[in-house]
Parts: C-alpha cells; sequence; structure tokens
C-alpha cells in the first residue's frame, strides 16, 4: 500500500494530466522529491528557492494542513492522502 496525492488541475499538465500517484512513505520531503523524479518540473511548484512550501500553495495529510503539523517533515504513510491545492485569487 502507498501514498495517495491528489494533483490539482493546474499542475496536472506535469503529469500527463493524471489526477493522482502513488509515492512511498516517509516525509512530505521524500514525496515531493519523488513527484520530481517522476514528473520533473512539480517540485519548482510547489518549493520556493530555500527548499520551504510556497505560500500560495497548501497541502492537507488526510484533511490536515501540514503547515500545522511538521510542514516539509510530516511524516507519510501507507493509506495516508496528500492533497495539494494551489490559492486561488478572485472574488465577485
Amino acid at each position: 500500500m502507498s501514498v495517495t496525492i491528489r494533483i490539482p488541475g493546474p499542475l496536472r499538465r506535469l503529469t500527463a494530466g493524471v489526477d493522482k500517484i502513488d509515492v512511498a512513505g516517509g516525509t512530505l520531503a521524500t514525496a515531493i522529491s519523488e513527484m520530481e523524479e517522476r514528473f520533473p518540473g512539480m517540485k519548482d511548484r510547489l518549493l520556493d528557492e530555500k527548499g520551504q512550501m510556497r505560500y500560495f500553495v497548501n497541502v492537507y495529510l488526510n484533511g490536515e494542513d501540514v503547515r500545522f503539523l511538521e510542514g516539509l517533515d510530516t511524516a507519510i504513510k501507507a493509506g495516508d492522502e496528500l492533497s495539494i491545492v494551489p490559492a486561488v485569487a478572485g472574488g465577485a
């Protein structure tokens, strides 16, 4: 069993349209590294030049914002689900 990562529409061009991918467990940082190996360019969309999560990208582990957990060091395990949710500007 693996960790499922839900890919938002704006990033699916990097995954050839795939809306979810499976990665091994470990930490959020290792999951991002695995995504980068399989889908080059993904890491640049998620992390800034200092290697920190971009402020406009939210990542949830089983519905909890990883910023309130351990950030990139958040442990992930088989059966977990990560959701990448880019912030969207707009309004009425």
